[in-house]
């Protein structure tokens, strides 16, 4: 049998490396490896977001009180002064400002002293009329005029109560917006007061939470003014979810009393997952 030559030989050994270098079997098995790698990390980055509503959320707040209100004018009258500046504390009943009432309190006087007279041809128009020395009908209507006078009585006395304004409650001046000497129309705005001894949070969750964010869920909220973090508890949670961003609204309070902090001061809600919840419980 006569053997093939060298150039044969040669001829095949470089037609075998051309048919590899085309074929590259090797690439076809790195692609499939990094598909495989590609595929795996897609499905553990899907895994973190599944969890991502239910593990430890960091959300904004500001502090806000519970509390709150605007003093206003019941009467058109000039301001005599304030009892408090802003910054100030009061208690529940302190006059917070005082009017200028001169001319209603003078008022307030006459119509006492017509009701008076009223009164005295009342009470005695009744003992004539036991005695049969009067008339009903003048009886009547000396009953009437009494009635009358003590309702105009009434009615500036009542107007004369207003030219005090007293605390609600216990608070602070926030903000001061007239001054004193200043005459003001009924209605309008004087002080706004609050009571920061009672703080709020409302913030925006996401709606995963809606399965154990529950009235009277303890968590933490650290505030960027004190750097400090102070306990809290949910007070209130939304009726509904909004279809859109997938969220909805709570509010908290915070528990205890904590004089270094104020209204407006803002921070983060730390808020932690309990390590059962019903979706992990209904895997198991």
């Amino acid at each position: 049998m006569r053997k093939p030559s060298s150039a044969a030989v040669l001829g095949a050994f470089v037609l075998l490396v051309l048919v590899l270098i085309e074929w590259r079997p090797w690439h076809s098995l790195t692609e499939d490896k990094a598909v495989e790698v590609e595929s795996s990390l897609s499905k553990n980055e899907a895994v973190i977001d599944d969890n991502a509503g239910l593990g430890e959320q960091s959300i904004r707040a500001q502090l806000s009180p519970v509390t709150y209100t605007t003093v206003a004018s019941e009467l058109a009258a000039k301001v005599d002064k304030f009892d408090f500046r802003e910054g100030e504390s009061f208690t529940t009943g302190q006059t917070l400002v005082t009017f200028d009432c001169k001319t209603q309190q003078a008022q307030f006087q006459k119509s006492k002293a017509s009701m008076m007279i009223a009164e005295r041809n009342y009470v005695t128009n009744k003992k004539l009329l036991d005695l049969g020395s009067v008339g009903r009908i003048e009886y009547e209507n000396s009953q009437s005029e009494y009635q009358k006078a003590k309702a105009e009585a009434d009615e500036l006395g009542a107007v004369v109560a207003k030219c005090k304004i007293l605390a609600p409650f216990d608070g602070r001046v926030a903000e001061q917006k007239v001054r004193a000497q200043q005459f003001v129309q009924a209605g309008q705005p004087l002080l706004d007061i609050l009571d920061n001894s009672a703080l709020e949070l409302e913030f925006i969750v996401p709606s995963k939470w809606s399965t154990w964010l529950i009235n009277g869920y303890d968590f933490q909220v650290k505030v960027d003014e004190t750097g400090k973090s102070y306990p809290a508890k949910i007070i209130r949670v939304g009726a509904r979810i909004d279809p859109v961003s997938q969220t909805f609204k709570v509010a908290a309070i915070v528990n205890g009393e904590f004089p270094e902090l104020t209204p407006g001061m803002s921070g983060t809600v730390e808020i932690k997952a309990p390590s059962q919840t019903p979706e992990t419980q209904a895997t198991h």
